[in-house]
């Protein structure tokens, strides 16, 4: 069976407004612990799953490209010495665009680093400012070339639906991005997330949000470009040439096993038979200290919260992440997975009123979400799993 790992870097040079992730700003890292106590951590996991092959590994943030390349090497290599590797072996690693991130590309390549995603989110200097981002459109363009130089695989972000950009802008900046001839690019709508910067300042009327039907038009803008290019959605906000798809990321919403090392990284695994999921605490400190020796399991106190998933639950989360594909959820794959029975847990009038409307796609072996249903995917799993 195969198994990703996902390893967090905490520490940002800054808070971005919309960020929601767990992310914190500090001067002072000592990089030769936290080299340290990640490479404990790979360990004691791997005992746990040592049957299972490594099919791929992540390193998000935070901001990784402030991890020192040793440190990357040394996490690498834990997981390489632990596990068997699969021969696609993906290494996938966050970066921002800024100079002097980009400076340090080579050194992340030579950590074993073979794929990298690069934060660009705009190419516009006006709305890098409003998103809080230290780096301006001409450095993300040079880091994206250095990129494609560099890794034998890259990748970038962007972020569309900002106040008052208008669907022509959108468009425009899509046209720059496709002049890089990219393999995979991920485009996110911004979203106000609760308890950060931009919350308070859209609560305080500060800027105003587009209306669902512009968010909408923003949507269909993207994929009709981005689809016509050769780069069409594999999952709501990811697009690929064949074959280019973030196998990391497959992982999740094939509901794969994969670990989370680090503050605040969620893991989702089988282990002697029992599927649990964990959570690494919040705070870098604290997570530092108690996992010093490493993940031990659940009833101690390492630096994790350890939670049972039972086979309804297990269904559940598996639809819902899979219907977030555009190759949608074979249906064997999850009867096996959750030890339930599609026709038997999903209310079949609700299905079918589903399909008559075109929501979703059914044969029996496959269910599968239209365009009309990613659109409302959310309210749709509400209705469908209520």
């Amino acid at each position: 069976m195969s198994l990703a790992v996902y390893i967090h870097w905490p520490f940002c040079k800054k808070k971005c407004p919309y960020c929601d992730f767990n992310s914190h700003v500090s001067d002072a890292v000592d990089h030769k612990r936290w080299a340290e106590v990640l490479k404990a951590n790979i360990e004691s996991f791997a005992r746990l799953t040592d049957e299972k092959q490594v099919s791929s590994v992540f390193f998000g943030g935070g901001t990784p490209s402030m991890m020192e390349a040793d440190t990357i090497a040394t996490c690498i290599q834990a997981v390489q010495a632990n596990w068997q590797a699969s021969n696609d072996f993906e290494v996938t690693f966050e970066a921002n665009p800024t100079s002097s991130a980009a400076k340090k590309f080579e050194a992340f390549r030579e950590a074993g680093v073979n794929r990298i995603s690069v934060g660009v989110q705009s190419f516009d200097n006006e709305a890098l400012k409003f998103l809080g981002r230290e780096h301006s459109a001409e450095e993300a363009k040079d880091a994206i070339a250095m990129a494609r130089d560099i890794f034998p695989r890259a990748s970038f972000d962007l972020i569309y639906g900002r106040p008052e950009q208008s669907l022509d802008q959108w468009r425009g900046e899509l046209e720059q991005a496709l002049a890089f001839n990219p393999d995979h690019i991920s485009v996110y709508q911004l979203t106000i997330e609760e308890g950060t910067q931009f919350h308070t300042q859209h609560q305080r009327g500060d800027f105003i949000m587009p209306e669902a039907d512009v968010e909408a038009q923003f949507y269909d803008l993207t994929q009709d470009v981005l689809g016509t290019a050769g780069l069409p959605a594999y999952e709501v906000s990811n697009h690929a040439k064949q074959g280019e798809q973030s196998r990391h990321n497959m992982s999740y919403w094939r509901y794969d096993d994969y670990v989370g090392i680090g503050p605040g990284a969620h893991g989702r695994f089988v282990s002697g038979g029992k599927r649990m999921t964990t959570r690494g605490h919040k705070a870098p400190e604290v997570w530092l200290d108690k996992a010093n020796g490493g993940y031990v399991g659940n009833g101690t106190d390492c630096g994790y919260r350890t939670e049972s998933i039972d086979a309804n639950t297990a269904f559940e989360e598996a639809l819902m992440v899979g219907l977030r594909l555009s190759e949608g959820v074979d249906v064997m794959h999850l009867e096996e997975k959750t030890g339930r029975k599609f026709e038997d847990y999903i209310d079949q009038r609700k299905l079918s009123q589903l399909i008559d409307e075109g929501y979703i796609s059914y044969d029996l072996e496959r269910v599968t979400c239209t365009m009309q249903g990613i659109k409302t995917l959310n309210s749709l799993l509400l209705y469908l799993l209520g």
